[in-house]
């Protein structure tokens, strides 16, 4: 391990390329409550570099870089941990650790983009040959970013050929009230509707009178033209 991989170095090398005049950009990306949450203006791909260069920081770190106010900071914290969880390397004592302390500082992944930089490969491939029971319970979740796990998690399920779950946890989500979980739902459908088009056009058949329209046009999005009308014609009936 090397030594300089710490949470506070990691945030000094973030600190470098602060840039106040683009606070007000980041500010649009975050959809979360926490009033607390502060800016350095990064872009995405800067803390990506950077925190691939710290991808062996200890969890004990990675935790700290978590408990951060600082969006940035805590999307580096989230990128090393899929760096980690995607890594040939990793063992079956790493890749639990690394989901337990996700399920265990959910409270501080906090934002759509967080979970979708590392549910996946956090929690997805963590329960790849698991049961999936986590992902329902969250699903029933009065949190909307624990609900949004529960559906941005199946994408390594998707990814192996498994589709049952992502239509089943859509299901619990599909009249959800919020409209990060709606956009997630649709796209996540959509993408589970190119392993099993039948099982997609089933679900559409069954929810697309009464899912939110935006639900709806993420999931339709790749069909060709007559098939999106008719999805659409039927919400609108």
């Amino acid at each position: 391990m090397m030594e300089k991989e710490t949470a506070n170095l990691f945030i000094q090398e973030l600190q470098h390329y602060q840039n106040e005049t683009d606070i007000a950009k980041m500010k649009k990306f975050f959809k979360g409550s926490d009033r607390n949450t502060k800016y350095f203006g990064l872009n995405m791909r800067t803390v990506f570099t950077i925190a691939k260069q710290f991808k062996n920081m200890p969890l004990t770190e990675i935790e700290l870089l978590l408990e951060s106010d600082y969006y940035e900071v805590r999307m580096g914290a989230v990128s090393i941990m899929d760096f980690q969880a995607k890594s040939n390397k990793i063992s079956d004592e790493q890749r639990r650790a690394l989901y337990e302390l996700y399920i265990k500082k959910h409270d501080r992944i906090n934002n759509w983009d967080l979970v979708d930089r590392s549910a996946p490969s956090v929690v997805g491939m963590y329960l790849l040959d698991k049961s999936k029971k986590p992902l329902y319970e969250m699903a029933h979740s009065n949190h909307i970013w624990e609900r949004r796990t529960a559906i941005v998690s199946t994408h390594t399920f998707i990814k192996n050929e498994n589709v049952e779950d992502t239509f089943a946890i859509a299901e619990l989500l599909i009249n959800d009230k919020e409209e990060l979980i709606n956009k997630a739902v649709g796209s996540f459908i959509r993408e589970a509707g190119k392993k099993d088009e039948v099982k997609l056009k089933s679900f559409l058949s069954k929810h697309a009178r009464t899912m939110p329209r935006v639900t709806l046009r993420y999931a339709i999005e790749k069909f060709d033209k007559k098939t999106r009308d008719y999805y659409l014609n039927l919400k609108n009936s």
